[in-house]
Order: structure tokens, then sequence, then C-alpha cells
């Protein structure tokens, strides 16, 4: 059994406008297994969001992970993914769907909501990609 614990942000400046978003992956110890950091064309707040965590359950399976713990610093994101709140825009249906349909490839995918302050490491990689130092 391989858990994994996941920060994901996106940001989008201007909304829509240029976004980003910014994954880190580590291991129960808190090691960092893996960071992301990507542009991702022009794209909504919540879109850039969506993207994150897609990204984060992509690549932790990569990692062989079974179990994840995602944690988001956009509350809108993780409630809807967490059953709370319906999903009510089109744009985000489609992404929405996505991300269930990578959740069956783990045993437990768990959302965790967390403020911002407590997701830097994250949001500072989608920053440096806005800013152009990653691409």
């Amino acid at each position: 059994m391989t858990q994994l614990i996941a920060n994901s942000d996106g940001a989008s400046r201007g909304n829509p406008g240029a976004a980003a978003l910014g994954v880190i992956i580590k291991n129960p110890a808190g090691e960092i297994v893996l960071e992301v950091s990507r542009c991702l064309g022009r794209l909504t707040n919540n879109q850039a969001e969506y993207a994150a965590v897609i990204v984060a359950l992509e690549e932790a399976h990569k990692l062989g992970a079974d179990e994840l713990l995602l944690k988001a610093d956009s509350e809108l994101v993780v409630k809807q993914l967490s059953g709370q709140y319906r999903v009510k825009n089109a744009g985000l249906a489609p992404l929405y769907a996505k991300v269930k349909a990578l959740e069956v490839k783990f045993k437990s995918v768990k959302y965790r909501y967390v403020p911002r302050e407590h997701n830097r490491e994250a949001d500072a990689l989608a920053n440096r990609a806005l800013d152009g130092k990653i691409n």
C-alpha cells in the first residue's frame, strides 16, 4: 500500500486569464517526491484549480500511489469533489468528470481544504509558471 499526499493550486491572473498550476507530492514522511509547475493558457481560476487536481491525481497514480490525500485551498473544488456541493458551472462539469474517472484508479482519494497559508509551496509553483520561470 502506497500513500502519498499532494498539495495542488491553480492560479489565474484575470478571470479568465493567464493560468497555471502547481502540484507538490510528498510521501508520508513529508519528503518531496515530485513538483509540477505548468502554464495552462487562458482559464478561469476554478478551471485552473481543477487542472491542478487532475495533474496531482495523474502524477500520484504514475508514482504508484493507491491512497492519496489531496490538499487544496479552493473550498469550492474540495466541496464539489467531496460531494458537499453540486457542480453547476458547465465549464467545470467535464473537469469534475475527469477527476471522478481518475479516482477509480485509487483505493482511496480524500480531499481536504487548507487555508492558502498552508498551501504556499503549491501556490509558489503555480506563480513561478505564471512568472515565466518554468513552462
